[in-house]
């Protein structure tokens, strides 16, 4: 426990200066833009509108200000709570996250325990059965879904399985008739994003999983659980996933970043009301405000993903503990 602890001291230490990294390099990237968020703002509507009101505006949002001072004032109020106000949603940045997250971490969440269960299952079968048709087929088809791009693979799934056999419901939350949320039919909608997201993200989990499983059959640990007569199932399960296990929960967490990105094309094609899609929004938008908030958020849950990857490692393997790594 001490050595938790202290892991994840080290971790919150480090994560406040490389947060603050990343608020001065979205700062200095939204002044070499050039973009205009007050003309994105207005849209057509710069084309008519006059120089005064154009400057009124500017005033208002602080973009006159020199870049110090906009950052100061925008970092204290980070640090005070208050997030700004979206200038494309025209709502205040908290309320827009606070009714969008709890969307992205029920879809992301339940793609990640698929991802996980479905990259062991697979990857130890085709360690299993290795050299077979089975493995051949697993093995090519991860190396194909590994080039193949998510939105590509999210437009797929929709044109098949939507379009074409009409299984499943092509996007959004709910169906566009529906005036209430039920679960049910929030469900039906999960199906195809988390499935695409997970799949998406799996490839090199379940070759990784296949080569480390094959790596521990030649242990041998394993061979003399085999001699004594234990079923293979046994075997495979008991002995040579579980020591597998532990190198796959670093690179489980290493793959955040990758899951971050996916969620946000995923949650773009697929109309997910989360707040992964309201990041392209407001990137469209030149909406700062709101896409600093998600850009550190985002940061954030990388490093969160690594620290309970890490954390995983430390409570299931005790050599990790007793060498205090970590």
């Amino acid at each position: 426990m001490r050595a938790i602890l202290k892991m994840v001291a080290w971790r919150v230490a480090f994560a406040i200066p490389l947060l603050t990294a990343v608020t001065i390099g979205m700062f200095a990237l939204a002044q070499a833009s050039p973009f205009d968020p007050v003309r994105q703002y207005l849209g057509e509507r710069a084309l008519v509108t006059s120089p005064e009101v154009v400057e009124s505006i500017r005033q208002n949002w602080g973009l006159d200000r020199p870049v110090l001072e906009q950052y100061a004032t925008w970092f204290g109020n980070l640090a005070g709570g208050d997030l700004g106000e979206s200038r494309s949603f025209h709502r205040p940045v908290s309320e827009i996250i606070g009714e969008r997250l709890g969307w992205t971490l029920l879809a992301t969440g339940s793609a990640l325990v698929l991802m996980f269960v479905g990259s062991l299952v697979v990857g130890t079968l085709a360690a299993w059965r290795r050299g077979s048709w089975l493995d051949r087929v697993i093995t090519g088809g991860a190396f194909a879904n590994e080039a193949a791009p998510v939105f590509w693979l999210g437009l797929l799934a929709i044109w098949v399985f939507a379009v074409q056999l009409d299984w499943l419901p092509a996007g959004g939350l709910t169906d566009a008739a529906s005036t209430t949320i039920n679960p049910a039919d929030v469900a039906a909608h999960m199906v195809l994003p988390v499935a695409v997201l997970a799949i998406s993200q799996s490839s090199w989990l379940v070759l990784y999983v296949r080569e480390s499983v094959i790596g521990v059959l030649r242990e041998d640990f394993v061979i003399g659980a085999r001699a004594r007569g234990l079923r293979e199932r046994t075997v495979i399960v008991r002995h040579a996933l579980r020591s597998a296990l532990l190198p796959f929960l670093t690179l489980l967490g290493a793959r955040m970043p990758e899951l971050v990105t996916g969620a946000i094309l995923v949650e773009t094609i697929f109309s997910w009301p989360g707040v992964a899609a309201a990041s392209v929004q407001a990137a469209l938008a030149v909406d700062f405000p709101l896409l600093a908030a998600l850009t550190l958020l985002g940061t954030a849950a990388v490093l969160a993903g690594n620290l309970l990857a890490d954390i995983a490692y430390t409570v299931a393997d005790p050599r990790v503990r007793t060498l205090g790594v970590g």
